[in-house]
């Protein structure tokens, strides 16, 4: 099964049962993973990461196949630093259009317009990297760096407009669920396998439709659309857009935790942080969003 993240589901962050297929070999006591779209599992000329030449020795004794320790392969510091240089760079660049683009009566215009055009392009360039065979760190980054321009300006106009401290509120509600869903993945309490994937990806596509209609309203009818983004209505689909994604969290944590056990390449690892990074860029901004209806209905 396909990972629900556009940038996993092209490459080598597959799973069938609830396992990676980096290499062919599966995990004890699940079914063969099949070689058909895994750019890992058939030993091609230059692919130095094609086998896992431990992985049956690991399946024989019981565990489940381990990358062997080669510089070339995907570890978790390699994981932490990426998404830690990826996020880093959307905290700096937001920070920046925070100060830089004043969002009051005679400016917020042009503030607006920006962080529009930034966001934009930064949709574009996410989808350019989702399709690549390839990590590019320059996509990645640049992504990141307009995704905090366009955060900026949007938590800044919540900030000084609906709710003073909204921004940092947002950021602990954020801190809060990706802390939480780590300790319950850790410890076993969520478990991601098919039926749990199966689950996310039709809520998801659920929730993603019942926007899309909304939008449209709102654009063509004008108002607050059918209601789904502000009002009680409002509420309630913000508390299920933050569950969603930290639901997509588990479904990143365990693309991760895959990825190293199969072998994947250290180039990789900037995939997972591009992974990791939208989808907490999509829990912070369920929790603005929650926050500004919550006051904006006092």
């Amino acid at each position: 099964m396909r990972s629900s993240n556009p940038v996993f589901s092209r490459r080598g962050f597959s799973r069938d049962n609830g396992y990676a297929g980096f290499n062919t070999a599966p995990q004890a006591g699940g079914a063969a993973v099949g070689t058909q779209g895994n750019p890992y599992a058939q030993p091609q000329a230059g692919n130095p990461y094609a086998q896992n030449p431990y992985a049956q020795q690991d399946l024989q004794h019981g565990a489940p196949p381990q990358a062997p320790a080669t510089t070339n392969r995907m570890t978790i510091d390699d994981v932490i630093l990426r998404t830690g240089t990826t996020l880093g760079t959307l905290i700096v660049t937001a920070a920046l259009a925070w100060f830089l683009l004043p969002v009051d009566a005679a400016n917020i215009n042009r503030s607006y317009g920006i962080a529009i055009g930034a966001g934009l392009v930064g949709m574009v360039l996410a989808l350019v990297q989702s399709f690549k065979r390839k990590a590019s760190p320059a996509l990645i980054l640049s992504y990141a760096a307009l995704e905090g321009v366009f955060l900026g300006v949007v938590s800044s106009v919540v900030d000084e407009h609906i709710a003073s401290g909204a921004a940092m509120q947002a950021v602990l509600g954020t801190m809060a669920v990706f802390a939480s869903v780590l300790v319950a993945y850790k410890a076993g309490w969520i478990r991601v396998n098919r039926r749990f994937v199966g689950f996310v990806m039709a809520a998801a596509l659920g929730f993603i439709l019942l926007m899309a209609v909304n939008l449209l309203f709102a654009v063509f009818g004008g108002g607050d659309g059918l209601g789904f983004r502000s009002g009680p209505l409002g509420i309630v689909f913000g508390i299920v857009g933050i569950l969603l994604g930290a639901c997509f969290l588990a479904l990143d944590f365990k693309q991760v935790e895959d990825g190293i056990a199969y072998g994947a390449p250290r180039e990789e690892a900037w995939l997972a942080a591009f992974g990791l990074t939208m989808t907490l860029v999509w829990i912070y901004m369920e929790f603005l969003r929650l926050i500004s209806i919550l006051n904006s209905s006092d």
